[in-house]
């Protein structure tokens, strides 16, 4: 990525902005369905990041920071879209591509399992889950995409991994328990 496009796209060149964020589309709307779990929010949000980024692009001090400044502005842009969504979710299922035949039901069990926990995240906590466990960012580019402090962001990603963890021990028992009566 050439500090010389971001320049070009900041005072304006709609062409060098279009080649910016071209080769990240993809990516972007790849985080946004991962924290979002909404193809259509997922787009929606991406949409609106990028009409945010090409407005506030001027403002952007360091080209350099192109690709960690256009992640914060896509994570503020889908936590947006989260909180603006109406009450009634949709689950889209997860891919059970390499699942053996024999293993089918309990993929399945184990996919509702973690869709129902993640489901139960806050926006802002969702994005940190998906920024650490999908992307592998670190804390510190956790915090520098979610726009808040290291210890916030450090908060935010031990409260959603805590509650990951016990939502699914708490299916887990329930399943048992189902499973015993």
């Amino acid at each position: 990525m050439s500090g010389s496009a971001v320049r070009l796209a900041q005072r304006g060149n709609r062409h060098a902005f279009e080649d910016l964020v071209g080769g990240r589309i993809d990516r972007l709307y790849a985080t946004a369905a991962l924290i979002l779990h909404d193809p259509t929010l997922a787009e929606d949000a991406v949409q609106e990041a990028l009409i945010r980024a090409w407005r506030s692009l001027p403002g952007l001090r360091d080209p350099d920071r192109f690709d960690a400044w256009l992640r914060r502005v896509l994570v503020h842009a889908c936590i947006d879209a989260a909180r603006g969504a109406s009450r009634r979710r949709q689950v889209h299922e997860l891919p059970l591509d390499l699942v053996a035949p024999g293993d089918f039901e309990e993929a399945v069990a184990d996919r509702d399992a973690v869709v129902r926990a993640f489901a139960q995240l806050s926006p802002d906590h969702r994005a940190a889950f998906v920024l650490r466990h999908y992307l592998g960012h670190s804390v510190p580019e956790i915090a520098d995409a979610l726009h808040v402090r290291l210890g916030t962001a450090k908060s935010r990603l031990h409260y959603a991994e805590q509650a990951m963890a016990a939502a699914l021990e708490a299916d887990g028992r329930m399943a048992l328990e189902g499973g015993a009566t």
